[in-house]
């Protein structure tokens, strides 16, 4: 068996805080929005933007037109896309798995900003096998065509995948396609779910 190991990116590798972007971001637009409501408010441009149906001039010129913001468009991508912190178990296990050589890849509903500085800020990112990421294939998950993507991209059967999601509809199209899945939860019950596999020694 080649396995191959599969990370879903957001609350997984990295933490992330909308709340954080919107509170920088709702003061400069007019008339001030609410925080609390601005990316549900704006939800559906920000799918559309995840898709690649939307690139990311046309993405912050829209969110402008609907709010108001009064910033530039490299104010709004540094308040957008400054919200993530590394959850630092999870990376190191993806470096164990570096170390001996099993490849990695990461699946992710996504976006190019989001991308973009995770890139610059987390090296770890740079440390993957593969990467299918929503905006560049215009799909989300758990649409089955991304998991169908990251098998052609792996060169692995079915049952030499093992994904890493923490979302529960996420992992049930894994488990759909035959792939192991782990629920992640938090870090000692993902390390002892592929313990349970085989894929990590006892500690």
């Amino acid at each position: 068996m080649k396995p191959v190991i599969v990370f879903d990116l957001g609350k997984t590798l990295v933490d992330f805080d909308y709340s954080i972007a919107a509170n920088r971001i709702a003061p400069r637009c007019k008339p001030v929005a609410d925080p609390v409501k601005f990316f549900s408010v704006h939800a559906a441009l920000l799918t559309s933007y995840e898709l690649g149906l939307l690139s990311t001039t046309q993405f912050f010129d829209q969110i402008k037109a609907a709010s108001g913001f009064s910033g530039t468009q490299a104010e709004f991508s540094e308040f957008f896309a400054d919200i993530f912190t590394p959850i630092q178990p999870m990376i190191d296990l993806h470096a164990e798995f570096r170390k001996r050589k099993v490849a990695t890849f990461i699946l992710s509903n996504t976006n190019d900003l989001a991308v973009e500085h995770i890139r610059k800020k987390f090296p770890f990112f740079n440390n993957f096998d593969g990467y299918v990421l929503s905006y560049e294939q215009g799909f989300m998950k758990p649409a089955s065509k991304l998991y169908e993507i990251v098998e052609q991209a792996s060169g692995r059967k079915s049952e030499e995948i093992c994904f890493i999601d923490d979302r529960p509809e996420n992992v049930q199209t894994g488990a759909a396609r035959g792939w192991n899945i782990v629920l992640h939860e938090d870090s000692a019950k993902t390390r002892e779910a592929l313990q349970k596999f085989g894929l990590l020694d006892q500690s």
